[in-house]
């Protein structure tokens, strides 16, 4: 796969919650790679409550990571 994170940095706290998203959706994209089954799974989890709880913990635990890694923005 083609490289695409190249710092964690970020200037923004918004910007760092964007990059937490894109570390999420590539987390998936690297799990599974096809994105014809990716495509076909998509209506059952985006309508099942507990697995969009699971996918904003996901992005919450890569937002900690960011934001650690940005000294939470001071």
């Amino acid at each position: 796969m083609k490289k695409w994170l190249h710092s964690l940095k970020t200037n923004t706290p918004q910007e760092g919650f964007e990059l937490a998203i894109k570390l999420s959706q590539m987390g998936v994209e690297y799990t599974q790679p096809d994105e014809k089954i990716r495509k076909k799974l998509r209506p059952k989890y985006s309508t099942n409550a507990d697995s969009l709880i699971a996918a904003s913990h996901v992005i919450a635990t890569n937002f900690q990571t960011v934001a650690a890694a940005n000294n939470y923005w001071k």
